[in-house]
C-alpha cells in the first residue's frame, strides 16, 4: 500500500514511524518544501516530497494538517482518484483556527472538511493527543491496548482507515458515519481520554452535541494557560488524559 502523508507536525512523525514499520511506501509533504522536512522524518522511512507529488500514485492520503487549512488544499485532491482513499486527522479549535461559521452554527467537523475536499473522507487518529499517540501505542493483543475511533461513510473508507490504526499500534473502534462523528470531536468523552475498545461503544453513546463546544474551550483554556498554544495537542499525555476525563466525561 502506497500512502501520501501531508503535514510534518507531530501526528505526522508518529504515522511515518509507525507506518513505515508496518511496511508501508510512504511519502511525506508539507507546505514549506522538501528540503525543509527533518531528516528524522526522513529516517523513519519516508520519501520526502511536493504536497502535489504526495497525492499522486498514492492508495491512501493522510491530512495530518490544521484544521482551517483544508481550504487551501483543495486544489491538491482535484485529480485525485474518486477510489484512493483519504483520511482527516485534524480537529477544529477556534482558538487556533479562527471561528468557521458553519461549524459554530453546528456542522459535523468531518462533513465541513469533506465539503471542503468535495471528496469522501475517513476520521481517523484525531481522537489521541499527539504524545499518546507517539508514546502509547502497543502490538495487538495487547490487554493495555488503547483504541481510536474511525468514521467515515464508504466501505472502503472504513476498512482502510481501521487496518492503518491497528498498525500504529491501537485498536480501532468503527464509529459509524461522518455524520456521527462529532461525537469524537474535541469536548466529547472518548476526546484524548485513553480508552479500550470494550469502552468505546457506551462512551460514544454518552456524547452531548450542545456540551462539546463550552468543554472543547474550557480545556483549550487550562492548556494553553499552562503550556501555550503550541501544546494544544502535545501536552503531556497523562497531565491531558486525567483533565480531559475531569472534564468530558
Amino acid at each position: 500500500m502506497k500512502i501520501g502523508i501531508l503535514g510534518t507536525g507531530n501526528i505526522g512523525k508518529t504515522l511515518v514511524r509507525e507506518l513505515a514499520k508496518a511496511g508501508r511506501d510512504i511519502k511525506i509533504a508539507n507546505s514549506r518544501g522538501p528540503e525543509s522536512i527533518e531528516t528524522e522524518i526522513v529516517a523513519s522511512g519516508a520519501r520526502p516530497v511536493t504536497a502535489e507529488e504526495a497525492m499522486r500514485d498514492v492508495d491512501v492520503i493522510i491530512l495530518s494538517i490544521p484544521f482551517a487549512k483544508h481550504s487551501d488544499i483543495k486544489s491538491l485532491l482535484t485529480d485525485v482518484p474518486t477510489d484512493t482513499v483519504v483520511i482527516d486527522t485534524a480537529n477544529y479549535y477556534p482558538i487556533r483556527d479562527n471561528k468557521i461559521d458553519a461549524i459554530e452554527a453546528g456542522q459535523v467537523e468531518s462533513l465541513w472538511v469533506a465539503e471542503e475536499l468535495r471528496r469522501p473522507i475517513a476520521k481517523a487518529w484525531n481522537a489521541v493527543g499527539a504524545r499518546a499517540f507517539s508514546e502509547l501505542g502497543k502490538p495487538p493483543g495487547s490487554p493495555d491496548r488503547l483504541a481510536i475511533p474511525v468514521a467515515a461513510d464508504r466501505d472502503i473508507d472504513r476498512d482502510v482507515a481501521m487496518r492503518l490504526v491497528d498498525e500504529t499500534g491501537f485498536d480501532p473502534f468503527d464509529a459509524g458515519s461522518l455524520a456521527d462523528s462529532w461525537r469524537q470531536q474535541p469536548g466529547s468523552p472518548v476526546y484524548c481520554t485513553s480508552l479500550k475498545r470494550e469502552q468505546m461503544a457506551t462512551v460514544l453513546a454518552s456524547a452531548e452535541k450542545e456540551r462539546l463546544s463550552k468543554r472543547r474551550d474550557l480545556v483549550s483554556q487550562i492548556v494553553q494557560e499552562r503550556f501555550g498554544m503550541a501544546q494544544l495537542s502535545n501536552s503531556d499525555a497523562d497531565f491531558l488524559t486525567k483533565l480531559n476525563r475531569i472534564v468530558y466525561m
